[in-house]
Order: C-alpha cells, then sequence, then structure tokens
C-alpha cells in the first residue's frame, strides 16, 4: 500500500470515528442535561477545547480579520449549540441529532440568499424531501410542532450560518488558529449568559463531569482535529457521505444507550431526512460512482 493510500484510508477512519463520536455526543449532553444548566456546560466544554488548542496556536500572531473572523463564527457557533442545547432538554438526542442535521439541506439556499449563487435542482429536491421527513418526525396528529424540535430546527439555521461563514473567511487562514478563536467566544459569551441567566449547578456528580470533559477533549477538540485530518485526505463526495452519518450515529446511541423507541412513522421521517442531506451533500455523485465501476 502506498503512502497515499494509507493517508487516504487513515482521511477515511479520522472522519468515521469524528462521526460515531459526534453521535454519543447527543446522548451524552441529554443526561448532562438533568444536572447542568445548557449555558454552563458550553461554557465549561468550550473554554476547556479553546485552551486545549491554545498550544497549538502559541507563535501565531493573528491580526484584525482573524479576531473578527473568529469572533463572527463564534457568535454563529453560539447561537447554534444554545438553541440545539435547550432543544436537547425538550426532545429526545435521536430527534435532536436527525433535526440538527437539516443543516445540510439549509446551506445551499443561505448561499443564494447571501452570496447569490443559486442552488441546484439537487438541492430543491432535498430540501421537499427533508421538508417531508421533519414533518414526519415532529408534527403531531394536530399539526403541531414540540418546543424541542422546533428550538432545534433553528439551531440547524445558525449551524447552516456558520458553515457559509467558514466558507468565507477560512481563505489562507489557519484553521486551528480559527477553531480556537471561536470556541473562546463561545465559552466567554456562555459564561456571561450562565452566570446571569441560569442556577448554578449544585448537583453535580462524578459522571456529569467526566462526561463532561469526553465531551470537552474528545468530541469537541479531538473530533475538530480529525475533521481537519480527514477532510485533508478525503476527496469531497467521500466525506460528505461519512459526515452525514453523525444523525444516524446520534439516533443508534439513543436506541442502544437510554432505549429511545422509533415509530414506523419517526423511522420514514429519519430515512427521508437522511436521504434529503445525501442528496445535498453529494448531489447523488456517489451512486455514478458505483455504477461506473460495474
Amino acid at each position: 500500500m502506498t503512502s497515499s493510500s494509507k493517508k487516504r484510508n487513515l482521511g477515511r477512519l479520522a472522519l468515521f470515528i469524528a462521526t460515531l463520536f459526534w453521535g454519543v455526543s447527543f446522548v451524552m449532553m441529554k443526561s448532562v442535561l438533568d444536572n447542568i444548566p445548557p449555558l454552563f456546560i458550553l461554557s465549561i466544554r468550550f473554554s476547556g477545547a479553546a485552551l486545549i488548542l491554545l498550544p497549538l496556536c502559541i507563535g501565531k500572531k493573528p491580526d484584525k480579520a482573524y479576531l473578527k473572523s473568529g469572533l463572527l463564527l463564534g457568535a454563529a457557533l453560539m447561537l447554534a449549540y444554545m438553541f440545539q442545547t435547550y432543544g436537547l432538554r425538550y426532545t429526545t438526542p435521536g430527534k435532536n441529532a436527525f433535526l440538527t442535521s437539516a443543516y445540510c439541506v439549509i446551506v445551499p439556499f443561505l448561499y443564494w440568499i447571501l452570496m447569490k449563487r443559486r442552488p441546484n435542482r439537487f438541492n430543491a429536491i432535498a430540501a421537499l424531501i427533508c421538508f417531508i421527513g421533519i414533518g414526519f418526525i415532529s408534527l403531531d396528529s394536530d399539526l403541531h410542532m414540540g418546543l424541542g424540535d422546533t428550538l432545534t430546527l433553528i439551531c440547524g439555521f445558525f449551524y447552516a450560518l456558520h458553515i457559509v461563514i467558514t466558507t468565507r473567511v477560512i481563505k489562507n487562514r489557519d484553521p486551528v488558529m480559527l477553531a480556537m478563536l471561536q470556541f473562546a467566544t463561545v465559552g466567554a459569551i456562555s459564561i456571561i449568559g450562565a452566570l446571569l441567566f441560569e442556577p448554578f449547578p449544585t448537583a453535580v456528580t462524578p459522571a456529569d463531569w467526566w462526561s463532561i470533559a469526553f465531551l470537552t477533549v474528545v468530541c469537541t477538540t479531538g473530533c475538530l482535529l480529525m475533521q481537519i485530518f480527514g477532510q485533508k485526505y478525503t476527496p469531497p463526495s467521500q466525506a460528505a457521505v461519512i459526515l452525514t452519518l453523525e444523525s444516524v450515529f446520534g439516533a443508534l446511541a439513543s436506541v442502544l444507550l437510554i432505549g429511545e423507541i422509533f415509530t414506523p412513522r419517526l423511522i420514514i421521517g429519519f430515512a427521508l431526512t437522511f436521504f434529503a442531506i445525501l442528496i445535498s451533500e453529494t448531489k447523488l455523485e456517489f451512486l455514478r460512482l458505483i455504477f461506473r465501476k460495474t
């Protein structure tokens, strides 16, 4: 096996492991929320992640444009995680994972609004399928959507905004430095918000601390580095397919670890949403490659 082949295999493995940990993180967050308010969790998680990345940024001198980009990215990421975490309080990890992943379908339309880059037919088809899937997942018999699902969908919008901003500011910039700056921004905003608006946690268990440590070190810092490495050595179409598995792993973790029960209606909604994400992210390019080889 050549050196380039090894790097491609390691890249795919890194992306796979990152999506697996991100999927498990939905269940871990749900458990920690029983004893620690959302903003306190985010303040510890992202301040810790920023401190872990800080040594990798020593010697680098970010200019004003770097700082501005980091603050902008951090604000969008803060809103995304805040709505996601509050949403998780009122819905299940499986639904939270799949509804969050709707950001993949939103991104092309935000590009259209902000950058005048028109979506293609695959994006339009994906949006329609995703809209139907969300209906199966979230609407009850009276066509009402619960608070947790609503907050999670808002989170998906801010994740999409974060990706659009990243695309604009990442060129010729160090991704680790940008990540550290935005993590520090999320941590700082979360600390202020937690102290102003949330009760101080007094019933934190050792299991909660271990979960937060895992979320900080592995799911935030480690997975970011694995994503950077993985996408460097993995073709975009393959990387997109692997990254879509985050919602699947989140749902499976919810079933295996806390016994979430999926109704046939929910399974249909998950399947439609996942298919929509695949269409939006890959334009079904992987199917063309498969049929071409056969």
